[in-house]
């Protein structure tokens, strides 16, 4: 069975994160969300084909031809005309049966070897904020209609972004949407009229990495899932260490440093002396940490060295983060996070929530960030300032 994964979008929904890579690479617990899509296929495909546009290069270069026992093939999608266009850049290659994945999307891999028996299936999941997503409206156990982003709750089904179909579903002829663009949707609506659809409900996971927050729940999804302690790295005498921990080659944990797990470290990093990691906190290859870190994403070479605090926030590639520098990540009136994305109010859904830092970020000693603040790639602080909105 084949899989075609679609990791072609820009995704300026997730800046600052995605200006310098895909969003396909970026790190969950240390690594790419592509990878855990890969690792989810295990056994269930042989062959997936990886539509690339954006950076596709760096996507490329990272994998190469196999992931596992899968074989890979990379498609250009030069023209970004929507997930329809996407798939039919894979068409030649398609031989029969085959899964289609959103390529920024966790899945679990029971959830997916269930879809893969169905002739035409979707992968769906009970979603409170149905307007975020396709609605899938289901009757009497088949698919008949998917609504994008439907103004009123018409049905608590989330289209999930993952298909099983044939070859024959491009019998289908499909036009452009009011988005101007070609949708996958719009194939299983035309299928759906003729021949059965099935839903398959979502038991294991499914976590949509569509805003920068969302790293932090995909991360915290995946390390709750470690059991145990792996220590590669020297742990120096004074050194506590509690619940599940991975620690990669050449680190060095120094005297007085506190990890609450569940977290993974990288290989070649210096952690403490007297640093502390709470649980859900993922920190890069090569990181220099002296500093409290709670439920965030640290990516590599991330210096944070002179007693800073880090809570709930993604840092990006070769960071450094001043003496003092604080992420203010709760609210006063503990009232979720709202923050503007592209002009336009979120809620995050979060009460606690931290800075998204792009990468290079270097800031000023003392400098506190406001919940939800993003600083472009490159960008510094100056000793002392209050980043009370985005520095792009």
């Amino acid at each position: 069975m084949q899989a075609v994964i679609l990791s072609a979008g820009k995704s300026t929904r997730t800046y600052p994160l995605t200006l310098t890579r895909p969003k396909a690479l970026l790190p969950i617990a240390n690594r790419p969300i592509l990878s855990h899509q890969l690792e989810a296929l295990q056994g269930i495909v042989k062959e997936a084909i990886i539509i690339v546009g954006y950076q596709g290069d760096m996507i490329q270069k990272k994998y190469g031809n196999y992931f596992g026992n899968i074989k890979l093939i990379f498609i250009e999608q030069r023209d970004q005309l929507g997930t329809g266009h996407a798939l039919l850049q894979a068409r030649g290659l398609l031989k029969k049966r085959f899964l289609v994945l959103n390529g920024d999307d966790l899945y679990g891999h029971d959830d997916l070897k269930k879809l893969a028996k169905t002739r035409f299936g979707i992968l769906v999941k009970e979603a409170k904020d149905i307007q975020r997503f396709g609605a899938v409206i289901v009757q009497q156990g088949r698919v008949v209609k998917i609504i994008e982003k439907p103004e009123k709750p018409v049905t608590q089904l989330a289209n999930t972004g993952a298909y099983c179909f044939e070859t024959d579903i491009f019998a289908e002829k499909i036009e452009k949407s009011a988005r101007g663009e070609y949708e996958i949707t719009d194939y299983v609506n035309r299928v759906a009229a003729k021949q059965k659809v099935l839903p398959v409900i979502v038991k294991e996971c499914w976590i949509p990495v569509g805003r920068p927050w969302d790293m932090l729940a995909a991360n915290e999804y995946v390390l709750n899932q470690m059991r145990g302690q792996t220590i590669k790295g020297e742990i120096e005498k004074g050194v506590m260490i509690k619940g599940a921990v991975k620690i990669g080659k050449g680190t060095v944990i120094k005297s007085g440093t506190y990890i609450e797990g569940p977290v993974v470290i990288g290989e070649n990093c210096e952690i403490g002396p007297h640093a502390y990691l709470r649980s859900h906190t993922s920190i890069g290859d090569g990181c220099r940490i002296r500093a409290e870190v709670v439920d965030s994403i640290l990516m590599v070479n991330v210096t944070a060295k002179h007693f800073s605090y880090i809570g709930h926030s993604v840092i990006g590639e070769d960071c450094n983060i001043a003496a003092g520098v604080v992420t203010a990540d709760y609210r006063h009136d503990e009232k979720t996070n709202v923050i503007l994305v592209k002009g336009q109010k979120v809620d995050t859904g979060r009460r606690k929530l931290g800075a998204f830092l792009g990468d290079r970020v270097k800031t000023g000693i003392n400098t506190c960030i406001y919940p939800g603040r993003m600083i472009w790639p490159d960008r510094n602080t100056l000793p002392g300032e209050v980043v009370d909105k985005d520095i792009e």
